[in-house]
């Protein structure tokens, strides 16, 4: 399995606000803004995604530096390797439009990690 850092996901009440303070602060640059959702910046090489609570994930969220997301090129083994770890699964979100699936796994310290799909 070959795994590459994908993105650092913060939630705060006010995307905006949180996107123009990385923005003002450190550099950062817009990527994308996803209307009613949020903003994806780039800071230096990394994939900041600012969003508020989304009301389409069913685990647990909180405000703050929620996760880190992962792509991996074989989701069926990985998912096979955390589950024989024994990783608490929180989360299998449905294959998105393009069939690409995601999960999100329990880290330590409340920390969650989500596995992406490489297609």
């Amino acid at each position: 399995m070959t795994f590459t850092v994908h993105h650092v996901h913060l939630k705060t009440p006010n995307p905006r606000q949180t996107a123009q303070y990385y923005i003002d602060n450190f550099g950062a640059t817009v990527k994308a803004e996803n209307p009613g959702r949020g903003f994806e910046l780039d800071l230096h090489g990394l994939q900041l995604n600012i969003t508020d609570i989304v009301a389409t994930q069913n685990h647990a969220q909180h405000y703050g530096i929620e996760h880190m997301a992962i792509h991996t090129d074989d989701y069926t083994a990985t998912l096979a390797n955390l589950r024989q770890n024994g990783v608490r699964i929180l989360e299998e979100l449905p294959p998105n439009q393009t069939g690409r699936r995601v999960c999100f796994v329990e880290a330590p310290d409340g920390a969650q990690m989500e596995v992406i799909e490489k297609l």
